[in-house]
């Protein structure tokens, strides 16, 4: 079994198209486990009748706790330290969950009517669909930003360890996830 000392890694790109590449495969690897995190809190929020600012702080809590997970198992799968695994998660997530975090949410939030709805209505999924889109076009340049300092996913890569679902993957459901959020809103502004 290939411990972490032997997986083979390369240098990251600090410019131009191989950069922005890895930004974008570290940013829907991010945004994967903030979905999930910003999905079940405003889902539980909503269902369990929770304040706004209640179903928000649960929805970033989340985040931050899948977010964190998704890169933390397969190192921990590999064989690395928990010690070692939460420096790498914190340097790798932090700065690019928040970013997120702070731009869904506030979409969310100025969404007339995104936050009162329940969840069997088309503006609650249409609106965090939307946001969830955004929010990794605005983080996609930040880790960028970070990946060419050497900083950010950069922790990760580092170990030659990449788990999660394949990156394809989740930005073909990205793309459909910012056509359905859009084709809702657009609806919505119309009626």
């Amino acid at each position: 079994m290939e411990t972490a000392a032997h997986h083979h890694h390369h240098e990251m790109p600090t410019e131009g198209a191989a950069l922005t590449a890895v930004a974008i495969s570290a940013t829907l690897h991010c945004l994967t486990g903030c979905a999930i995190g910003e999905v079940a809190g405003l889902a539980i929020g909503t269902a369990a009748g929770f304040s706004d600012l209640g179903t928000i702080v649960l929805a970033v809590a989340l985040a931050f706790l899948f977010g964190y997970t998704l890169t933390s198992v397969p190192l921990l799968r590999a064989g690395m330290a928990l010690s070692a695994v939460i420096p790498i998660a914190l340097a790798s997530d932090t700065l690019s969950i928040a970013t997120m975090e702070i731009v869904d949410n506030v979409i969310v939030l100025t969404i007339p009517g995104a936050m009162e709805t329940g969840l069997g209505d088309l503006l609650f999924w249409g609106s965090l669909s939307f946001a969830l889109v955004i929010a990794g076009a605005v983080a996609m340049p930040v880790n960028r930003w970070l990946i060419a300092r050497g900083k950010g996913h950069v922790a990760v890569h580092e170990t030659g360890i990449h788990g999660g679902p394949p990156v394809r993957l989740v930005a073909y459901a990205a793309a459909a996830a910012g056509v359905f959020g859009s084709a809702v809103l657009i609806a919505e502004l119309l009626s």
